[in-house]
């Protein structure tokens, strides 16, 4: 062989003897450092997660056609079913080994007659409904069984954007479905419609969560419990990476609730607030946007006999952050009736601290936004008289009687509603408010509707 096809040789020979050394070093890395898995995590998790089934019987619709005279006719002699039977399926997590408490979601046990929970060890148990709390949709029910693992609760105040969390339950009823992401948001808000929650503050995570999932677990990489899988975003019903769980520190907040007295005992400040808008934030001479405004103070509420104010600006909860008013209705809604808060408040351009004792929440008399959007001028304003419903509730303020069709407050302001303050001046009669809008471009002022209250800013 010529002497030029040596090295060709030498190069052959030695690529082999790599490729014959490559599974020994292979097997000594592996040996040294194992490929990375969750795997461990999964199964020390797993065993706290389980699948439940409900069955339960609910109020049927009644066909619209049979509203239609036409077909009342024929089919009114016909038995029309009052209630059908329901079956769905969820996810739960045990906390309590001992006690045998699952959390879980309100809209997954909703309704339920039966609810069957089973193990990863394929063991099944009846369960019990010790309470549940639609609001944050958090409940908690209870099996008698022995042998139990419960997850590790971690601190979700701790989560931050882009830390890495896995998503346990049972997806379309497929036992102990695992997924990873990373949390994509804090601090998120769907609406009540949304979500069926009227008290928010979701983790997102795009860790795969579809129908199933409720009620499952959202873990750390600590094996923690971090949060409660409860909704998605999806056009199609199934996971797109936008999914939303209730934060571990909400809902253990309410399960302690529900197992000590078996309802969540709601504390109630009294007020009815709204969110500091830039234009609000001006015309009240605010530094910042930030807060949840007081538009009204219930008569001989918690927060009457604290001294709260109309005006006043609530920053902060027991020293935690208030930036507008969804975050004062959720730091009040998970506080139980009796606690004792400290607010912190703007008032007139000075900062204050108040102490309130909270009372116990009624379905008439929460702590939730004023009514509809006020606008500008264009009124026929009458005094307030004893015919008007609000009467006997303010000791003053001017009634709108119409609304010009071609003036900025068209579809603002209604007929009836009661201005009792412009510019935070009191208003107690026509030629009041008369004086306090001359020759005023902006306008800051205060209406009552029903019985919801707020301020608004009319610029003209």
């Amino acid at each position: 062989m010529p002497e030029t096809h040596h090295p060709v040789r030498r190069r052959l020979i030695t690529l082999l003897a790599v490729l014959l050394l490559l599974p020994g070093l292979a097997s000594a890395q592996s040996a040294a450092a194992p490929m990375p898995s969750l795997a461990p995590l999964v199964e020390e998790v797993s065993p706290s997660v389980v699948n439940i089934a409900t069955r339960g019987t609910v109020e049927a619709e009644r066909n619209p056609l049979m509203e239609h005279p036409f077909f009342r006719r024929f089919f009114d002699e016909m038995p029309q079913p009052r209630e059908r039977q329901v079956q769905s399926l969820g996810s739960g997590v045990i906390v309590d080994a001992d006690e045998g408490y699952v959390l879980t979601n309100h809209h997954v046990i909703a309704n339920a007659d039966e609810i069957t929970v089973s193990l990863q060890d394929e063991r099944t148990f009846e369960a019990e409904v010790i309470g549940s709390d639609p609001e944050t949709d958090i409940a908690v029910i209870r099996i008698d069984a022995d042998n139990l693992e419960a997850v590790t609760l971690g601190d979700s105040s701790e989560l931050r954007t882009g830390d890495y969390v896995m998503a346990l339950g049972n997806p379309f009823g497929l036992d102990h479905t695992v997924t990873s992401g990373i949390v994509s948001g804090l601090g998120r808000s769907l609406g009540p419609r949304a979500s069926g929650a009227r008290i928010q503050d979701f983790i997102q995570t795009d860790a795969s969560i579809n129908p199933g999932n409720s009620g499952g677990a959202l873990v750390n990489l600590e094996g923690e419990l971090v949060g409660i899988n409860t909704a998605i975003l999806s056009r199609s019903g199934g996971n797109i990476g936008i999914g939303f769980a209730v934060p571990v520190n909400m809902a253990e907040t309410v399960m302690q609730q529900i197992i000590e007295y078996g309802e969540v005992r709601r504390g109630q400040l009294g007020v009815r607030v709204q969110d500091v808008t830039p234009a609000l934030a001006e015309a009240m001479g605010l530094e910042t946007g930030r807060g949840a405004l007081v538009a009204q103070v219930s008569k001989g509420s918690p927060a009457d006999e604290a001294g709260l104010q109309a005006g006043d600006v609530i920053t902060a909860v027991d020293d935690e952050s208030v930036d507008d008013a969804s975050d004062l209705g959720r730091a009040i809604g998970l506080k139980s009736a009796g606690s004792e808060v400290t607010l912190s408040l703007m008032r007139d351009g000075e900062s204050r601290e108040i102490t309130a004792t909270l009372g116990e929440r009624t379905v008439e008399t929460d702590d939730r936004r004023g009514g509809g959007d006020a606008a500008a001028l264009g009124l026929r304003i009458v005094p307030l008289d004893d015919r008007h419903p609000l009467a006997g509730e303010l000791d003053r303020g001017v009634v709108v009687a119409a609304v010009s069709a071609e003036s900025p407050a068209a579809g603002q302001l209604r007929q009836g509603d009661v201005i009792t303050s412009v510019n935070r001046q009191p208003v107690a009669s026509p030629a009041d408010f008369r004086r306090a809008v001359e020759g005023e471009s902006r306008l800051l002022l205060r209406v009552h509707r029903g019985e919801a209250a707020r301020f608004i800013v009319i610029e003209r």
